[in-house]
C-alpha cells in the first residue's frame, strides 16, 4: 500500500486506463457488487439520485447538485466522462476533488479491487470504470455526503453505478445511440436504461419518445414506484433568451415561479431545469423548493463545454454533442444563442458514432467544417472524417487539420477574414472539447493586451 501512496498522478491515472476500458463494455454487476461488499457497503452510506438517459444526464445532475446545494445540503456528484482529468467526475459539494485526493482514494481501495480482480468474476478483472465508480461512492462515505447525485455511465440496467439503490431514478430524453451495445430500438434502449427503477423508489421523467415513455411506465409499475412526468406534473412554461443563459419560468411542485435565470443557453437546458427541480422535490417528499432555493441553485450552475463561449474574439463555442439528437438540440441553441454568420465547424467524432447522420445535420446550418481529430484512440482519423464530410457537404466547404491546435488556428484565420459575425464551434465528441478546452486555456490562444 505504501508504493501506492507515492505515485504520482499521472502514474496512479496510468495504472487505472490499463484496465479494460470503459469503452469496452462487460455487462455485470457482479465485481463491483463484490468490491462495495468489501468496501462495507459505500453506495449506501447516503441517499442516491439516479439519472440515466441518452442526452442531458450530465447537466441535468450538476442542476440537482446545485439546488442541492442552495438547501444547505452537502452534495457527492458522480458524472462521466471527464473533460480533461478523471478528478472531475468526483465531486464533492460542486467542486471536484483534488488529484491528491483521488489518489488517496485510489490508494485505499486498490487492495480490495485486488482482491475482486482475483475472482476473474463472470470473467475479467474490474473495469475502469467500474473502478472509479467505487472510489466515488467511497469518497462520498468518507466525506460524508447527506445525498449522492450519479449519472449513469452506459445504459443502465448493468451499468456500475446501479449496483446503488437509487432513491430518486430520473429519466432524461431517450434516442439511438451506443445501439451496439443497448439494442437498435428505443424499446430495447428505453427497457435498458429504466433498469435504474428499483423497488420503492420515485421516478421522474422528461418527455419521452411514446414508445420509451411506455417502456419506462411498464417497468415504474412493475417496481410499484410513483412516477413524475414532464408535461403533467412538471413542466417549462416559458423562457427568454439572455447574455449568458436564458430566464425561466417553470410549473413545479409549489405552482409557477418565474424570474428564474439559468447560466446556460438553449431549450434543451431549460427542459433539463424543470427536470431537476421535479426530481429534488420527489428527494425532498413531493414537498415544493421555495422560489429562493430555486433561482439560488440554478444561479450556481456550472456545466463546462455545454455550449460554453470559451474565446471572445473571434468567438468560440464547445460543446460535448456526439449523436443525431444532441446534436439536432446544439444547433437550435448555436442558433438562438449566437448566430454566427459565418458558422465555422471544428468536428471531430468518434469511430463508432452515427458519423454521416450527424454531418448531414451540420450541413444546412455551418457553412465550413474543419476536419479533426481527438488524441483518443477512439477517434476517426481526421482524413476519414474529412472524406465524409465532403460527401455531404462537397469538397469546397471542407478542410483538414489532423491537429487540433492547427485546426484552431486555421479557423480563427478564417474566422478573422470572414469578418464581424463569424464565429467558430468545436464540437463532435467529449474528448475533443476537452482538448479544445485545455488548448484555449494556454498562452498560445490567449488576446494580446
Amino acid at each position: 500500500m505504501s508504493m501506492l501512496v507515492t505515485m504520482s498522478h499521472a502514474q496512479v491515472l496510468a495504472e487505472l486506463n490499463a484496465r479494460w476500458p470503459e469503452n469496452r463494455i462487460a455487462p455485470s454487476l457482479g465485481r463491483i457488487a463484490a468490491c462495495m461488499d468489501l468496501l462495507g457497503s459505500p453506495q449506501r452510506a447516503a441517499p442516491v439520485i439516479q439519472i440515466a438517459g441518452t442526452n442531458g444526464k450530465g447537466s441535468t445532475a450538476v442542476m440537482i447538485d446545485a439546488l442541492l446545494r442552495a438547501q444547505g445540503l452537502r452534495t457527492g456528484r458522480y458524472t462521466s466522462p471527464h473533460l480533461s482529468d478523471p478528478c472531475e467526475r468526483i465531486a464533492v459539494d460542486g467542486t471536484a476533488i483534488s488529484p491528491g485526493r483521488f489518489d488517496d482514494t485510489w490508494a485505499d481501495i486498490a487492495a480490495y479491487v485486488g482482491l475482486v480482480d482475483q475472482q476473474l468474476i463472470d470473467g475479467c478483472a474490474m473495469t475502469a470504470f467500474e473502478v472509479i465508480t467505487a472510489m466515488a461512492f467511497a469518497c462520498f462515505a468518507d466525506a460524508p455526503v447527506d445525498v449522492a447525485v450519479v449519472e449513469v455511465g452506459l445504459g443502465g440496467s448493468w451499468d456500475a453505478t446501479n449496483v446503488a439503490d437509487a432513491a430518486v431514478a430520473v429519466l432524461t430524453p431517450i434516442a439511438l445511440d451506443h445501439t451496439e451495445y443497448l439494442g437498435d430500438t428505443i424499446e430495447q434502449i428505453a427497457a435498458e436504461k429504466a433498469g435504474i427503477i428499483k423497488p420503492g423508489s420515485q421516478v421522474v421523467v422528461a418527455g419521452q419518445d411514446p414508445a420509451a415513455a411506455r417502456v419506462i411506465m411498464e417497468q415504474a409499475a412493475r417496481a410499484g414506484s410513483l412516477v413524475l412526468a414532464e408535461g403533467i406534473d412538471f413542466a417549462l412554461l416559458d423562457r427568454t433568451p439572455g447574455v449568458g443563459g436564458q430566464i425561466l419560468r417553470l410549473d413545479v411542485g409549489g405552482g409557477a415561479v418565474g424570474d428564474l435565470f439559468l447560466p446556460l443557453h438553449g431549450a434543451a437546458m431549460a427542459h433539463n431545469a424543470a427536470l431537476a427541480v421535479a426530481a429534488v422535490e420527489a428527494f425532498g417528499g413531493g414537498r415544493p423548493l421555495g422560489p429562493g432555493v430555486v433561482e439560488d441553485g440554478l444561479a450556481l450552475v456550472e456545466a463546462p463545454a455545454h455550449t460554453e463561449l470559451a474565446h471572445v474574439s473571434p468567438p468560440i463555442v464547445l460543446d460535448t454533442c456526439h449523436n443525431p439528437a444532441a446534436v439536432a438540440a446544439t444547433l437550435a441553441t448555436m442558433n438562438e444563442a449566437f448566430a454566427f454568420a459565418p458558422q465555422i465547424a471544428i468536428w471531430g467524432m468518434m469511430a463508432d458514432k452515427a458519423v454521416r447522420q450527424v454531418l448531414s445535420l451540420l450541413e444546412p446550418e455551418v457553412q465550413l467544417l474543419i476536419a479533426t481529430q481527438s488524441s483518443s484512440p477512439r477517434a476517426l482519423p481526421a482524413a476519414e472524417l474529412a472524406a465524409i464530410a465532403a460527401e455531404v457537404f462537397g469538397p469546397e466547404r471542407v478542410r483538414i487539420a489532423a491537429d487540433l491546435p492547427d485546426a484552431i488556428d486555421l479557423a480563427v484565420q478564417l474566422a478573422d477574414e470572414a469578418g464581424p459575425g463569424a464565429g467558430i464551434w468545436v464540437a463532435g465528441s467529449v474528448a475533443l472539447a476537452g482538448e479544445a478546452r485545455r488548448l484555449l486555456r494556454t498562452e498560445r490562444f490567449q488576446p494580446e493586451d
